[in-house]
């Protein structure tokens, strides 16, 4: 029986049911489109190229280039990862996801007593190449509960995930070679699709994140479709690892941990300069924008976190205790409290939009194994601000955030990508608000200027969603900006104001965003981005004074109260070293600017000035320096 395809560009194809696959349209098209689609997107699900199609659809078909290409290569190449750490060792594997941050994928295995590091990788990835050189296709099959129980009975992790899934559930396993697992797919043709493969590092896990269950072993990994691109992923890997800001921070006395307060950083005076200034920079940016600084408490009653539902969904990330027989929570976000603030009385329509915002400690109980530097911590605090408008000013009130965002990333020297994600198959709310609010979001974004793409079906079930992605200058993908519509919590609180019509009470639509995200966070991509060599606006150490000699140092002492008097972190070197010490070590130090002033300098009143990273010397007086120190951190250089 034959049915029709519609194509992307509306082009159509002829299929028979149940016998016309992805790969056969592909290859219809040109051979070169079938040698390098990885995956399909049959109307709105994601299909393996080899599955045969079931009637009249829309077809996508993806390559490594796109978001569904890569997560489905590396999905993939984790259970290439799977079937040579099984072959190898006989271990009982757990779950290989492509990893979250985007970049790889992983897989979590049972050894017993057995602890892999980098010495096992060279007979991991002899494992994973053969498996590559056998073109193993992926074969999906479709099997009983019965049948995945008996199939993995010597498997208890497996047993485990199988016996939690819901009774009417179609379970699949793919074969690919002599490896029968677990998962829903979708998978790439076969593995000879993997051209370069390899493996990143080892570490410990436990089985479900519990400490107190199985302790496991994780195999991280990356794989490309060519060679080229594995040397240049792990060229820009041993660029990362000099850039670490946990090194960097400890190289310039920055921030550090310690174990009696795992997850919270402790910031030295010359972070906190960071840090400060970060939010400083925040602060004038809101007054600009009509936003209206407020402070909320820190711990709440477990009432407040059963109204907006996350005593329900995110009671296990939260610090809970008890004070006099009652259950209380520090704050894992600021929103709740916002509602509050909101509530606190009567609203009139001509006070929206109503923009707060809050840099209110946050504290998420993350588990020690996944706290990493600054990247991850348990307390820290966010550019969090929330608006609260009426449907007709979503749009507006979206651009304007989007505009928000381009200005600080733009001074941050980011480029960054946009995605619209739209109403999930789960939702709350009514279709005509969801529907509405995508539209204003789709104009804003139109309006806005900036490509974007769709994710369909992947936004919060409280509301659609911008997704944004930073690039930094290597080219490594963050999330740190939010911009989220929510119609939920302020009807969970029961919001209103007072529309036009006194009489008639209307509730508001709720915008919840940040721009930074959380400051330690940004502070830790900050640090590696600009590989330790800070701008002069953000720089904790922006100049320093060297004396020549003794006899310059009461001059070095007058230039410093100057500048220090204009508002610049300015340090001093008074020691007996040679000027040629003092110069290398302020520059290894990433002062920005190096005044170097001896006898000539004290009697003429000027300073010898260097810049960070050249050996160009300038004399000035120094009012001409402090307004150059000026326009420079005014333009945010």
């Amino acid at each position: 029986m034959s049915f029709r395809v519609t194509l992307p560009d509306g082009a159509i194809k002829d299929g028979k049911k149940w016998i016309t696959t992805p790969m056969d349209i592909a290859k219809e098209i040109s051979s070169g489109l079938a040698a390098s689609c990885l995956i399909a997107q049959v109307d709105e699900t994601l299909w393996d190229m080899g599955r045969p199609l079931e009637g009249d659809c829309k077809l996508q078909l993806f390559k490594f280039d796109s978001n569904e290409g890569r997560d489905t290569f590396w999905h993939s190449s984790a259970h290439i990862l799977g079937e040579s750490l099984e072959r190898a060792y006989g271990c009982k594997l757990c779950i290989g996801p492509c990893t979250t941050r985007g970049e790889g994928f992983y897989y979590d295995a049972y050894y017993n007593d057995l602890t892999l590091n980098e010495e096992q990788f060279g007979i991991i990835e002899s494992q994973a190449h053969k498996a590559v050189a056998e073109k193993q296709p992926f074969e999906r099959i479709e099997v009983s509960r019965a049948e995945a129980l008996e199939m993995f009975a010597e498997n208890k992790f497996k047993v485990e995930i199988i016996n939690e899934l819901p009774e009417d559930k179609t379970i699949t396993v793919y074969r690919c070679g002599p490896l029968v697992d677990l998962c829903r797919g979708p998978h790439i043709p076969n593995t000879s699709f993997v051209k370069a493969f390899a493996c990143l590092k080892a570490s410990s896990s436990y089985w479900r994140g519990k400490a107190d269950r199985e302790s496991l072993q994780r195999v991280y990994g990356i794989s490309f479709p060519d060679s080229k691109r594995l040397k240049e992923y792990k060229h820009l890997l041993e660029e990362a690892k000099k850039r670490d800001h946990r090194l960097l921070g400890q190289a310039q006395e920055l921030f550090f941990f310690h174990p009696l307060s795992p997850g919270s950083c402790f910031f030295l005076p010359h972070g906190a300069r960071v840090y400060n200034r970060l939010m400083d920079f925040m602060r004038q940016q809101y007054r600009d924008r009509g936003y209206q600084e407020v402070l909320s408490p820190n711990i709440y009653n477990m009432q407040l976190w059963e109204t907006s539902g996350h005593a329900a969904n995110y009671k296990e990330n939260m610090f809970v205790f008890e004070i006099e027989k009652q259950g209380f929570g520090l704050k894992p976000m600021n929103c709740p409290g916002h509602c509050l603030m909101f509530d606190n009385r009567v609203r009139s329509y001509r006070e929206l939009p109503l923009r707060m915002a809050d840099f209110g400690v946050l504290h998420r109980n993350e588990l020690s194994g996944a706290l990493t530097g600054l990247t991850r911590v348990r307390r820290f605090q966010q550019d969090d601000a929330h608006i609260f408008c009426r449907e007709n000013q979503i749009k507006d009130e979206v651009k304007g955030v989007l505009e928000f965002i381009n200005y600080v990333y733009k001074i941050f020297g980011f480029k960054y990508e946009l995605e619209l994600s739209t109403r999930p198959e789960k939702y709350l709310g009514d279709i005509d608000t969801w529907n509405k609010a995508e539209q204003q979001l789709t104009e804003a974004l139109n309006e806005f200027g900036k490509p974007w793409q769709i994710n369909k079906g992947d936004g919060a079930f409280y509301g659609p969603k911008i997704d944004i992605g930073v690039f930094d200058a290597l080219k490594r993908k963050f999330q740190c900006a939010t911009l989220q519509l929510d119609f939920q919590l302020p009807l969970r609180f029961k919001l209103t104001y007072s529309a036009e019509d006194e009489a008639k009470l209307e509730r508001p639509v709720m915008i919840h965003r940040a721009i930074l995200g959380s400051v330690e966070r940004m502070f830790a991509i900050l640090l590696e981005h600009y590989n330790g060599k800070w701008p002069l606006w953000l720089s904790p150490r922006q100049a320093i004074v060297c004396s020549v000699s003794s006899g310059s140092v009461e001059y070095a002492k007058q230039v410093l109260a100057r500048l220090h008097e204009a508002g610049f972190h300015v340090d001093i070197d008074m020691s007996d070293r040679t000027i040629q010490k003092k110069v290398r070590e302020a520059q290894m130090a990433q002062f920005n600017y190096i005044l170097v002033v001896g006898a000539q300098e004290a009697e003429t009143g000027n300073v010898c000035v260097r810049v960070r990273d050249s050996a160009d010397l300038a004399t000035m007086n120094v009012d001409g320096l402090i307004t150059r120190f000026r326009e420079e951190t005014a333009a945010f250089k």
